[in-house]
Formats: structure tokens, sequence, C-alpha cells
């Protein structure tokens, strides 16, 4: 959709003032201008838009007035562009709106260099950036809409084809054979993954896209059902066709060992047939219309999934395969409560007595968000020379001050390449070895795209619409494969600057070739200024990010405890969001470490088995919010005091972690022992042997304490043994 709105502000800028005759330079003005004024604008309501593009229009003209006065000033231009470079970074702190004047304030600047604007056609340029915003504002507005909620609808579709996509995946885990269930598996944690980043986007749309703030949190919360009990079919499946409990590390680790695989599947082929039957029912589930559920075949097909959940005609298998038809139940159980929480109430007249107590749980769930409390949040914030906005700020400054220098060196008329690189790796990173990584990508983008730019520089001449219709190709799959390969990108972006360049008439293999020297200069100086100017390494980047993600966790595993214990009632699913987005911020501070060609191979596989474990307790840490969100109002659910005592352990081992990723002079020890499930029973002997439900939150709790003892090792900690020995943990 950003790729369909760039494209179209520019073709509609184009056919404004291509019949007012503008000359080739104006039509690319415009273009960029365009692009600038429709991709920089990201906040989410109507009015706020139109009033950041109208202060947008008013930085542009200001930006090209003074790139036309200063054009002829060298020095003073320069120190400008420098000064319109720190205010544009710094500017971020102040939200969507800052970071969107800032951008464009940046890039009409570039703008005026790219054309290289003077008084004399002052104010043609003028009209021209006028002509580009109100283009911008046309299909903003007008052509191709962009609505809070019509984003959120679109998310909530992809969530459900993505629900379905994993669960079609895992009916190929279930059939494959021992020479293909490698690339099964592989499958299912591509799809698993994928699923959780829908969730995540809808997460950060949720405010926006909704009615209300209880509407808001009832979506979240069954989104997070639908993914939690997704992933946890996955997991029972995985059981099923296994010789032992398959361990969830399994579906979060890539190319992890794959369990050893049993006959209990192949024993019971008829089971087996019904349970590929039920999958198969259950994606179709998740893919038909609202519309639909009133068809008695389709009302037939969730009634007898939501069965499972009450045992009601459980095939006679072994304890593995029927829990996976329990879990086939929950999942059942959480695409009704997200078409509820969704669409609002459907018809109910061919309930089963399994789907009318499943209805009435989560409206029991609904009334409980309703009344939660509110998170407050973590607000702290850095001040100084610590806040992020102003040392990246002064790093931009320096590594362009640095590139306006070298630039000039290899071209007076080009030099501003650089400086567009330099500026760019900084975009999203936070540690030196990020802007390293990125400006390898660049580079490497660069270097295709030169080879492209140069080929279809040939091909197209002097043919100028024909030129244009490329360019507008190239945009839109800049856009689109942005968030999939900034190299990609990177190559659109050079192979389109090639046919600019043919447009104004100065195109050369010359240029092309300057252009991959540009951007290495600026990527090196962006690296450069990174390194050695107020320099936050991957390390510390990666420590401070682990430890909030410890912390996170012990919050989320503590209140889901304490609730689940008889404790007071908490938001627990913001909680678990808040942990989702500090281990997503962990995963890409990560990326120089597990990059392909970092020389540190054995350091690159414990990072990944780290991440691993950390999403695989992040798993185990929803689920249990999620269980402890059903009290006090599930039939199902209750409150077990023993389990406060089972959460001690786990609560101080974590501690001790955090511990030691903030001081790696702490000597905290790790403590592990016998089960937890032994724990719980010996605790309290006069209490009743827990039920069902208290055995899945005891293996969730078993398998977050063994996630953490785990952690412990990699990290340096000491574990203390039953025997009352003590080992140091190896960092290997």
């Amino acid at each position: 959709m950003a790729g369909l709105r760039t494209v179209g502000a520019i073709a509609l800028t184009l056919a404004v003032l291509a019949p007012l005759g503008a000359s080739k330079s104006h039509l690319v003005a415009g273009s960029i201008t365009a692009m600038a004024a429709t991709f920089a604008i990201k906040e989410k309501q109507w009015r706020q838009q139109a009033v950041t593009l109208a202060l947008g229009l008013v930085v542009a003209l200001a930006a090209m007035s003074l790139g036309a006065l200063l054009s002829t000033h060298v020095v003073a231009g320069d120190l400008f562009f420098l000064a319109l470079i720190f205010a544009a970074v710094y500017s971020r702190r102040f939200g969507d709106r800052g970071t969107a004047l800032g951008l464009i304030g940046f890039q009409v600047y570039f703008v005026s260099l790219f054309v290289r604007a003077g008084l004399s056609g002052l104010p043609g340029l003028c009209g021209t950036l006028v002509v580009a915003f109100v283009c911008s504002a046309l299909v903003r507005f007008v052509l191709v809409p962009e609505t809070p909620e019509r984003v959120l609808r679109r998310l909530r579709s992809a969530f459900r084809a993505r629900l379905a996509q994993l669960v079609a995946a895992q009916i190929e885990l279930l059939d494959a054979g021992p020479d293909r269930v490698e690339k099964a598996l592989e499958e299912v944690r591509r799809h698993t993954a994928r699923l959780h980043e829908s969730a995540m986007m809808i997460q950060g749309r949720l405010e926006e896209g909704t009615r209300d703030s209880a509407t808001a949190a009832h979506v979240q919360r069954r989104i997070a059902d639908a993914e939690i009990a997704a992933e946890r079919l996955g997991v029972l499946i995985l059981t099923a066709r296994s010789a032992e409990r398959a361990d969830t590390l399994t579906l979060h680790l890539p190319h992890a060992p794959v369990p050893a695989a049993s006959d209990r599947l192949r024993a019971q082929h008829d089971t087996t047939a019904t349970l590929r039957r039920d999958l198969e029912a259950l994606r179709l589930l998740v893919l038909r219309p609202v519309a639909e559920d009133r068809r008695t075949a389709v009302a037939h097909v969730r009634n007898r999934l939501l069965g499972y959940r009450d045992e009601d005609n459980l095939p006679r298998a072994s304890a593995a395969v029927q829990d996976v038809f329990r879990g086939i139940g929950e999942t059942a159980r959480s695409v009704l409560g997200l078409r509820l929480a969704i669409d609002g109430p459907q018809d109910e007249s061919d309930d089963t007595p399994s789907t009318t107590r499943s209805r009435e749980e989560l409206d029991a769930e609904d009334v409980a968000i309703a009344r939660a409390e509110e998170d407050e949040g973590d607000t702290q914030d850095h001040t100084g020379w610590k806040r992020p906005t102003t040392r990246t700020a002064v790093q931009v400054s320096v590594g362009s001050a640095l590139a306006i220098v070298g630039g000039e060196f290899l071209s007076s008329q080009r030099w501003y390449w650089a400086v567009l690189t330099c500026w760019v790796v900084f975009l999203n990173t936070a540690s030196t070895g990020e802007i390293l990584v990125k400006g390898y990508r660049r580079l490497l983008g660069t270097v295709l795209g030169v080879v492209a730019g140069a080929l279809l520089a040939s091909l197209v001449g002097s043919h100028t619409w024909t030129a244009f219709g490329l360019v507008l190709l190239f945009i839109f799959a800049m856009f689109f494969t942005a968030p999939l390969s900034y190299a990609l990108m990177s190559f659109f972006v050079t192979a389109m600057l090639g046919l600019l360049y043919t447009l104004l008439n100065t195109y050369s293999t010359g240029v092309l070739v300057l252009r991959i020297e540009e951007t290495a200069l600026g990527a090196a100086c962006g690296v450069i200024a990174a390194a050695l100017v107020l320099p936050v390494n991957t390390d510390r980047r990666t420590d401070e990010l682990l430890a909030t993600v410890l912390k996170r966790l012990g919050e989320v595993t503590g209140a889901a405890v304490d609730q689940l214990s008889g404790g007071p009632a908490t938001e627990l699913l913001d909680k678990a969001r808040d942990l989702d987005t500090a281990l997503d911020d962990l995963r890409s501070s990560t990326q120089p470490l597990t990059h392909p060609i970092t020389p540190l191979r054995a350091r690159r596989e414990t990072v990944r088995y780290l991440v691993a474990l950390l999403e695989t307790c992040a798993y185990h840490a929803r689920s249990l919010a999620a269980t402890a969100e059903l009290l006090p109002y599930s039939k199902t659910v209750a409150a077990d005091p023993r389990l406060k005592g089972a959460g001690r352990r786990i609560a101080h081992n974590i501690d001790v972690l955090v511990a030691r990723v903030e001081d790696d002079d702490t000597e905290g020890v790790a403590e592990t022992g016998p089960s937890l499930a032994s724990m719980l029973e010996s605790d309290r002997p006069g209490l009743p042997r827990h039920d069902r439900v208290t055995d899945r939150v005891l293996r969730h709790l078993q398998r977050l304490d063994e996630g953490v003892i785990g952690l412990a090792r990699p990290l340096g900690v000491r574990v203390s043994t039953p025997a009352g020995t003590a080992s140091r943990g190896s960092a290997a």
C-alpha cells in the first residue's frame, strides 16, 4: 500500500506538470518531492496527517529556497547542510511529526542539490513543490485513502491467512516421512515466526484502529490466544510423531535436531486419518467468512472441533495423540473468540453444549478484560548525550562532515551521494555493528544497481516517458522489498537513479561508478563516526536489551504465577506484548553477530542459541499469561496456591541472570533441582492432586525453568546441582 500510494502521488504529479510544459529537471524535482511527502508521514489519523502535510510544505519551500540561495556559497551551503542534518535527526525525539518534517527538509534540500537549483529557477521549483504536495494529499485522502480501520482490517485478514498457512504447514509435518521431516519442520518454524510478526503488527495499530480501548483490549487478547494456541498445536504434533515429548526450543532454533521419530502414528492409521481431517477442517474454519458460519456443515465442523475440549468423541489413542485433538479444540476456540471480538455476536442456533460453554467462557473473559487495570508502562527516558536522538544527531553530523570533505575530493558535483549514504545507514540503527551491516548491504545493492542502471540507460535512450514508467515501477519495488531485504531495496534505488540521470542528460558510466565510490565513502564515514563519536558498541547494546528481555520475562512470569495462585488480576497480555517487543529489539540488535560474514562463527551460534532459548521462554510465559487471564471467570481453571512456591525458583534464577548481564562481576548462583511438579506435590501434601489444567501450567513452568537454566550456562552463571555442588557455566 505504501508503494501504491507513493507511485500514485508521483504519477499524478507528472500528469499535472507535463501539460504545463515543465522541464525535465522540474519533473524530477516534483517526483522526488512527491515521494518524500508521501512516505515521510507515518501518523495514523487523517487530521494529524493533514497538519503535518501542511507544515511539510512550509519546510520544503524553506529548504528549496535556502538550497537555491546558498548554491553559489560553497562553505555556507555545506555548513547549513550539516545544521539541517543535525536538526532533521534530532527532531525524531518529537515523534512522528518531528521525524516527518526532518525527513522532508533533508530530502528537499537534497533535491535542490540534485537538480542544481538556482535563484533564477526558484519560482518554478517552488510551484513544482506545491503541485507535488497537493498531489500527495489527493492520493492520500481521496484516490488511495488510508485509515487505521482499513489497515487493521487488512492486518486481521493477513493474520487469518498466516494462521491458515501455519496449520497447513503443521499438516505437512504430520504427514512428512523421514526424508522430508526436516524441511517440514523448517516450514513450521517459518510460518510460526510470520504469524508472530503479524500479531506484532496488529498490536501496533490497535489503539488507532478500534472504536475504543475496550475493543482494542479484546482484539489484542484474541490475537494472542490464537497465536499461543497455534504454536502449542505445532509442539503437540511434533510430540505426537516423536519418541518423547518435543522440546519447544525445536520450534525456535534454526536447524535444531529433529526429535527421534516414533511409530505411534503409523500404528494408529485410522486415528491419524481423523487427525489429518480435523486439521484440514480447522484450516478451512480459519479461512471461512463469518457469514458462512450459519451453514449447517460449517457449524457442525466448528462444534465437533470445540467438542474435543470437553473430551467429546475423543478417539482412543495414545496420550500424545489425544493431546493433539485437544490442541485442535483449543485452537478452534481461539478462532471463535477472534471472530466474536472482530465481527461481533453471531448466530448461536446450531450450538452444541460444548460450543455454548466456549462462548460463555469468552464472554466472561471479555468482562475480565474490560475490568482490568491499565498497565503503567515504563516511563524511563534518557537525557542529555544519552538520549538516542541527540547522540545519533551528533554522529550523523560528524559522519556527514567527513562525507562532504571526502566527497568533494571524489567529485565537486556529486559529493552529496556520500552524505545521503551516511544519513541512510543511521536510520533505524542503534549500534556500530548494525551500521556496519547496513552500510555493507547498501554498498552491495548499489553495485548491482549500477550494473542494472547502465543496461537500462542504454536501452531507454531518449524515451522520456518510458524512463519515467520504469522509475515508477522501481519506486514501487523499492517500497515492496524494503521489509524483505535492504540490499534489494538499494538495488532498485540505484537503478532508478540511473534512469533519472538519463532524464537529466547527465548519464554516463563514469557517473554510476562515482555513485559506487560515493556510497562506499558515505558508509565508511558513517561507521567511523559511529565508532568514534559517542559510540554504542554492539555488545553493550545487546547486553542492555538482553537485561530488558529478562526483566520483562520475570514480570510476566511472576504476575501470571501470582494470579494463578489466587492473587489479584492484572493486565497480563500487555506485559506479554512488552516482552515480545523487547525480544524483537534484541533480535534486531544481534544481526551483526549472526550475519553470515561474521568471522566469529562460534559466537554466532551461541547468540542464535540464546535468542532461540529466549523465544522459547517467551512462548511459555505467554501461555501462562493467557491461562492466568481465564481466572476467575472460567469454569475449568481454578487458582492453586501451591503454584506460587513452584514459581519462586524461576523468579530467583531470572534475577540472577539479570544481575549477571548488568554486572560481569556478580557471583550469583542459579538454582536447579527436582522438577517443579514434584515440588508442588510435596509443598502441600494434604491438598488434592492437581487437575489437567494445572498439569498444563506446570509443564509451561517446567519448560520455562529449564529454559532459564539453559540461559545461565552460556552467560557464565554458576548453577547449583541437587547434590549441592556448583560449576561455572561455559560461555561457548
